[in-house]
């Protein structure tokens, strides 16, 4: 059992989120090299009808009884390389055959799963008075420290106890909507805020209305194309801006556990990393879901918004301003004062308060916190949302000490103005134990997301960045201690 300070204790649940190697997602394996390409296909085409078949059977009791939908997936990815052959007339099947010979499997979870965030689930039908179904979101990682988002789910019961929901043993990605809808006012932000307002895209931008779909923005690319250098690199900016917001969303037969999303625009081809959701209420009682990570492409990060209803649709859009920087940013689950508010930490180091009419801009980061205790003097960060509670708002932070040692701590933040630190814990809330220091990353527990139920704080954290459990924390000995503090 955890000890902090005084009284309070992170009692464990016994559950643990292991990774799973067996849990596999077919991705495309396309060279870069287009004439190793072009001999992949000519391989194959050189194959008869009756070679084709046979080869096919084999693959489809090979992998058929891993994947739900594999030839879906051959599919998509014959599309991708169709470009590259002379005769489009082939045969149904040599296009299932060429897409498989530019298929792989990817072990989504073969190094860690771990960074866990908890959710009120948005289906709560059919639960005990009392009870509380939840999805967790959690980091996967594999071959190449390449991260996607998977899902668990499961029943918080009135009794305290948990369950967890069974996990499929197949995994699916989503499928990429090819024509998204984008906002223009949001686009011609963003172009502003990166340098590439000009004659040009003022001109693309004028000719599109308010909402516009990735058809009619290359529909008038094409219409006010020049030639010169500016509006080349313009055009690049745009089309990356493009493919950096999509939409993605799962068929209603993919259980929650079976979902994956895995990267898929080229500012994350490294990975998403460390999705903090959140519940989010607006003022006229609707909800959202939302959740922040950090695209990595192995150069540089770059802060990013998903939006959903249900678990199940996904938009993942740019977050844009001044202020958009660094890991770590978490948003509160409901306006405050009419304004949008969002935890961050500009520098790597302290912790920012910052508000924003628009949910899609920052700017004017506000110092809310500092690393003051020993185990945090490194630099300290959030654990997900602010979570509301009587007293005020309740943020879990991690703090980084000597030998980059991880540790769970907790602030409590005034409900009306959260500029306003009403405590912080001197000692740790949670910090590794010796069973839990070993792992992909030593020494660290993590989370990206808490939530409350009845009269406790459930805590989802990672072991040393390798797996996850789940934790209780008794709320009014927390809040007492905070409040001491």
């Amino acid at each position: 059992m955890n000890q902090v300070i005084k009284s309070v204790e992170v009692e464990p649940t016994g559950i643990v989120f292991h990774p799973d190697n067996r849990r596999v997602l077919v991705r495309p394996f396309i060279s870069s090299d287009e004439t190793r390409i072009r001999h992949i296909i000519e391989r194959a085409l050189s194959l008869s009808e009756m070679e084709v078949d046979t080869q096919l059977a084999i693959l489809r009791a090979d992998f058929n009884n891993r994947h739900p939908d594999l030839e879906a997936c051959w599919r998509r990815h014959f599309a991708i390389v169709r470009g590259y052959l002379d005769d489009q007339t082939l045969s149904f099947n040599r296009h299932l055959y060429i897409g498989a010979l530019f298929s792989g499997e990817y072990a989504l979870e073969s190094a860690a799963l771990f960074n866990p965030s908890i959710v009120a689930h948005p289906d709560q039908s059919g639960v005990e008075p009392g009870a509380l179904r939840f999805v967790i979101s959690l980091r996967a990682t594999g071959e190449g420290h390449i991260s996607s988002i998977e899902f668990r789910s499961g029943i918080l019961n009135a009794d305290g106890s948990i369950q967890t929901d069974e996990v499929s043993s197949m995994v699916v990605a989503p499928e990429v909507v090819e024509n998204p809808t984008y906002r223009k006012v949001n686009f011609a932000l963003k172009l502003k805020e990166m340098g590439f307002k000009n004659d040009w895209s003022r001109r693309v931008m004028a000719s599109l209305g308010d909402h516009f779909t990735r058809e009619d923005l290359e529909k008038t690319i094409q219409e006010t194309v020049s030639s010169s250098r500016a509006q080349e690199r313009t055009l690049e900016c745009v089309r990356w801006l493009a493919l950096s917001n999509y939409e993605v969303h799962f068929h209603p037969s993919v259980s929650l556990s079976q979902r994956v999303i895995f990267p898929v625009s080229p500012n994350e081809s490294n990975g998403i990393e460390d999705a903090r959701f959140v519940r989010f209420c607006e003022d006229d009682g609707s909800v959202c879901y939302y959740a922040t990570y950090t695209a990595y492409n192995g150069r540089a990060i770059l802060p990013q918004l998903i939006e959903t209803p249900d678990f199940q649709n996904f938009r993942v859009l740019t977050l844009n301003g001044q202020a958009v920087q660094n890991k770590g940013m978490a948003l509160f689950p409901r306006r405050i004062a009419g304004r949008f508010a969002m935890i961050s930490r500009q520098d790597d180091e302290n912790l920012y308060l910052m508000f924003s009419d628009n949910l899609h801009f920052w700017n004017d980061p506000e110092l809310l916190h500092t690393p003051r205790q020993p185990w945090e003097f490194v630099k300290i960060g959030n654990c997900g949302s602010p979570i509301e509670t009587p007293e005020g708002w309740l943020v879990i932070t991690h703090g980084v000490g000597p030998m980059r040692r991880y540790c769970i701590g907790a602030l409590l933040l005034d409900l009306e103005d959260p500029s306003k630190v009403l405590g912080s814990l001197p000692e740790p809330l949670l910090k590794p134990k010796d069973e839990e220091r070993e792992g992909y990353v030593p020494n660290v527990v993590y989370s990206c997301g808490a939530m409350l139920h009845q009269d406790r704080l459930v805590l989802p954290y990672a072991l040393s960045d390798t797996s996850s459990t789940i934790g209780m924390v008794n709320l009014a000995v927390l809040l007492a201690a905070l409040k001491a503090s």
